[in-house]
């Protein structure tokens, strides 16, 4: 790992940052990718005092030529890159009526065609090399709208469908480039106060809110091991699992509860700057943490159980067959 050439884009800040610090930690050579350079210039501070190498490129993942532009030159700086992270990502809590199409458009283009402009960039140079693993940051609402995110549920569910259709086509070609998803729960990130609102008052992750940290480990989990996909936080099991089970009453519970419980009991402060279309840490760093570190778990044991399902699976099979030893002494 000390050797890795790891990619992550959205790294100035929130769950990109915390992911560059969980590979750092290893030694990993780590190339930060965003629009804000204060934010990239702290995260490749960190990065270097845990251990790690840092590449600052600021890049708009919306444009597919930057992206291409951007892997040539960790290519050209440290040769072929092993792991992408695509975690970049914006997004409007607003109602679809009162959100335009353009910023619609921008959604798109940020969080889901920034992802396959991701995609594509290390496919290019991974799939002559017949290797490399390229993570799909994803969301319990790439399965599950909610109100207020139709932007960003509407990005997350193409990218969910663009993953299962890119791994179809490395499975066809037996292409040993590995894909992988993890799926996101409510988490304590910059962005929520950096998204764009047209909501009477400040927007909060769903709880239960976790830290970033939670998540950075199961993406650094997932880039070192084959699992299609991985989910995080129980929210986000039972989010997804629930609306296959039951869609209509994850429907009706939403419509009941979703408006509230993405915001706070403040109101939103007039001037709020927003994270859509320019960058809010060019100038000043934000840190990885939002504002909710009081009410943010830092850790998951959902997580932690699905990283070690087979020691799990091995303690399970132990004690029965435990139980049945002893039942069958006692019958005896």
């Amino acid at each position: 790992m000390a050797s890795e050439v790891v990619v992550i884009t959205g790294a100035s800040g929130g769950l990109g940052r915390a992911t560059a610090r969980r590979f750092a930690q290893d030694g990993a050579r780590v190339a930060l990718l965003a629009r804000g350079r204060a934010g990239l210039d702290a995260a490749a501070r960190e990065v270097r005092e845990l251990g790690g190498d840092a590449l600052v490129v600021v890049c708009d993942v919306s444009d597919a030529e930057q992206v291409e532009a951007a892997a040539e030159e960790i290519e050209q700086h440290w040769g072929p890159i092993d792991i992408w992270v695509n975690n970049a990502m914006t997004a409007i809590l607003a109602e679809v009526k009162d959100t335009t199409a353009e910023e619609f458009r921008r959604v798109t283009e940020v969080t889901y065609l920034g992802s396959v402009h991701g995609a594509q960039a290390a496919l290019r140079r991974m799939l002559p090399r017949d290797r490399g693993t390229i993570v799909q940051v994803g969301s319990a609402l790439a399965h599950r709208g909610i109100p207020l995110q139709a932007t960003y549920c509407g990005a997350k569910h193409a990218l969910q469908g663009f993953f299962e259709a890119l791994r179809c086509e490395l499975r066809h070609h037996g292409s040993n480039v590995h894909l992988t998803m993890v799926q996101m729960p409510g988490m304590n990130t910059t962005q929520f106060g950096w998204v764009r609102v047209r909501v009477p008052d400040q927007p909060q992750p769903v709880p239960p809110i976790y830290q970033p940290e939670v998540a950075a480990r199961a993406i650094h989990y997932a880039a070192h091991h084959k699992r299609r996909e991985m989910w995080v936080g129980i929210s986000t099991a039972y989010t997804i699992l629930g609306n296959r089970i039951a869609p209509w009453l994850a429907e009706w519970y939403l419509a009941k509860t979703g408006f509230k419980g993405q915001q706070t009991d403040q109101p939103v402060s007039p001037g709020r700057r927003d994270y859509l279309f320019s960058p809010v840490d060019e100038r000043e760093d934000h840190g990885s943490h939002g504002d909710f570190d009081d009410r943010a778990h830092g850790h998951s044991p959902q997580a932690w159980a699905s990283r070690h399902r087979r020691e799990l699976a091995g303690a399970t099979v132990a004690a029965a067959a435990g139980v049945a030893a002893t039942a069958a002494a006692v019958r005896r």
